[in-house]
């Protein structure tokens, strides 16, 4: 399978309620790798490596997010393929 990477930014209210717990375990099941982590300005970005169907769904999932988080908005970008990353880990806080 072709590998494919895409950036994802969620907007809303996605700080403080385990979204990154959520996307991680998401991203596990789906066997993607990459990242996710909390930006700054209150968003939370995420950076999957993985076929373009198990990408398809880490964004649904992203919409829909955990319980107690509000997606408003998901911003996708296409990405280069990071070799670096062997699984899906959470990244430190800014």
């Amino acid at each position: 399978m072709k590998k494919e990477a895409r950036k994802y930014v969620v907007i809303g209210r996605v700080q403080g309620v385990g979204f990154r717990f959520f996307a991680e375990n998401w991203a596990n099941r789906l066997g993607l790798s990459g990242y996710v982590k909390n930006c700054a300005d209150g968003t939370v970005e995420a950076y999957a490596v993985g076929d373009a169907a198990a990408l398809e769904e880490f964004k649904a999932r992203l919409a829909e997010g955990p319980r107690g988080a509000r997606v408003d908005q998901i911003q996708e970008y296409e990405e280069h393929v990071q070799a670096g990353y062997r699984r899906f880990v959470i990244e430190s806080d800014w």
